[in-house]
């Protein structure tokens, strides 16, 4: 006998309810969709591809930060090697298979022991060989993968920060391969400006602030007048609470971002408060932030990231061994957001823009178009198939079917996804495929009939006997749209998701709704002997 309790009955019903509440913003138009509460004014967001707007693929020229930090090993080295007065004939960075080595040739062979020591200090990474006078000196590969990674995702970080800039929404920006990571911006028709952005190299300053005149807070960031003027020092804007404050900053920088080799988010021991701490090199950073700090003590002292303060904080003490920490009142989101910002700025790395496309609205609404019919016609040829097929059982399949799509669209809102031409694609998939769990389910049911089961009983062991089926099914689909979100990228992802998301909801449709219309119309008409 086909059973449903009355908890999973209210479930369904308060679950497909929701999902149709959410889903209707997609649908209506712009007067309607402004009328409606605010916690429903969220739709689906448009691809690339359907709503146009740029495309391009960067490149993170990592082989130039791998011989920028070469050659201030070299620099540090020389500068040790002369205190301690070892004379050598040759050091240089020089080229070699799969990269670059950092090579020394001494004069004395009793100074070999004593370079090595001074290289591993300098870099404990680096793996140091030696034969007779030469010394070899190499960053080690697994040291230098984790470094590439660093360099790209903190790379990501710095581009979104500055597209967020030029105003575009909902960019889409992934890492692609070891060194490449590619920028989707709908809604911007030319890349030209935006290429310019992305090529620069990010740039982290630390400045005095002047003491002589004080922070500005500016109601509208369009307008700077009545700021005052003073040679050598220029008004940056910092975010302060989401208040904006002009600091007088020193335009003179005392210190850059190449100095800094580490940041990370720590807990205040006094407060209890996130902070941030920051590791300087021992190269050159750490000696200029004790003089720095000796210097201002007591005093503020900016980090401007892209010509924006990050943070002014006040020297509390003099920073003799290369950490400092900065504190105040962060929000942990706060503290990491700065963390990820000072490291991003740390660790400049040149963008090449390696390609570069186009994609004009008028595509875009051809692909909505086109997108939409091919939805709306698999579904009629779907439903008509259903309802031919197994008479009013598959009415019940065509509305599970709609209420799977509002499903879908409501899981797209609220998870702020973007739905891309194939994520359209594994919608019309989706259809094919939550029908798909009926059939299996209403053949079994005939079978059952045949082999002389009474009508609900034929339909309770149809769901029966169909279940293990139909989940290894659709847990399979899953699977796959996890593989190629995993190692996909833009378009791959949207597909993915829409993929994986049909696959799930299918099956509460299928093993929830369809299985609910059943029961009731069944109770309605007094459990009666029918043909499917």
């Amino acid at each position: 006998m086909l059973v449903v309790s009355r908890f999973r009955c209210v479930c369904t019903i308060v679950i497909c309810l929701v999902g149709l509440l959410f889903a209707i913003p997609s649908f209506v138009n712009q007067s309607i969709f402004e009328k409606l509460p605010a916690f429903l004014q969220h739709t689906v967001s448009l691809g690339l591809e359907l709503r146009g707007g740029s495309h391009i693929q960067l490149e993170v020229d990592l082989k130039s930060v791998e011989k920028e930090r070469q050659e201030s090993i070299v620099d540090e080295t020389r500068k040790q090697l002369r205190k301690q007065y070892i004379k050598y004939s040759k050091m240089m960075v020089q080229p070699r298979a799969g990269g670059s080595a950092i090579v020394i040739e001494l004069k004395d062979p009793e100074n070999v022991g004593t370079v090595k020591k001074i290289l591993s200090k300098i870099e404990k990474q680096l793996e140091i060989e030696a034969e007779g006078l030469q010394i070899t000196a190499v960053i080690s590969e697994a040291f230098m993968d984790e470094f590439a990674k660093r360099i790209v995702s903190e790379s990501i970080e710095v581009i979104r920060h500055r597209i967020d800039e030029t105003g575009t929404k909902e960019p889409t920006i992934l890492k692609q391969g070891r060194d490449r990571i590619v920028v989707q911006l709908p809604g911007v028709d030319d890349p030209a400006e935006v290429k310019k952005l992305l090529g620069k190299t990010a740039l982290l300053t630390f400045h005095a602030v002047d003491e002589d005149l004080a922070s500005v807070p500016v109601a509208d960031p369009e307008s700077k007048a009545n700021l005052p003027s003073k040679p050598g020092v220029v008004y940056l804007p910092e975010d302060r609470d989401g208040h904006l404050v002009y600091v007088p900053i020193k335009k003179q920088h005392a210190l850059t971002g190449k100095s800094v080799i580490d940041a990370q988010v720590t807990i205040d021991n006094r407060t209890g408060m996130p902070a941030v701490s920051i590791k300087f090199d021992s190269i050159d950073g750490t000696r200029k932030m004790a003089e720095l700090s000796a210097k201002y003590l007591g005093k503020q002292f900016a980090m401007v990231l892209d010509g924006k303060v990050l943070s002014a904080p006040v020297f509390q003490a003099v920073l003799s061994d290369g950490n400092a920490q900065i504190t105040g009142h962060f929000t942990m989101e706060e503290a990491t957001q700065l963390a990820l910002l000072l490291r991003a700025g740390s660790l400049p790395a040149p963008l090449n823009v390696i390609e570069e496309r186009s994609v004009g609205p008028s595509l875009g609404a051809d692909s909505i178009t086109s997108g939409k019919h091919a939805t709306v016609f698999a579904f009629v040829f779907v439903a008509l198939f259903m309802i031919a097929s197994y008479g009013r059982f598959g009415g019940f399949a065509v509305v599970s079917l709609f209420t799977n799509i509002m499903l879908l669209f409501a899981c797209l809102t609220l998870l702020g996804a973007t739905l891309t031409l194939p994520g359209i694609a594994g919608i019309a998939l989706t259809i094919g495929m939550a029908v798909d769990s009926n059939v299996l389910i209403y053949e079994r049911i005939r079978e059952e009939i045949r082999h002389g089961a009474r009508a609900m009983m034929a339909v309770a062991q149809g769901y029966k006997m169909a279940a293990i089926t139909i989940a290894d099914s659709n847990l399979t689909t899953v699977v796959g749209a996890i593989v190629l979100y995993e190692f996909g990228s833009g378009p791959i992802r949207g597909f993915a998701v829409t993929l994986a998301l049909g696959a799930i909801i299918s099956m509460f449709t299928t093993f929830s709704l369809t299985k609910l219309l059943i029961h009731l119309w069944a109770r309605k008409n007094g459990n009666r002997e029918f043909v499917i």
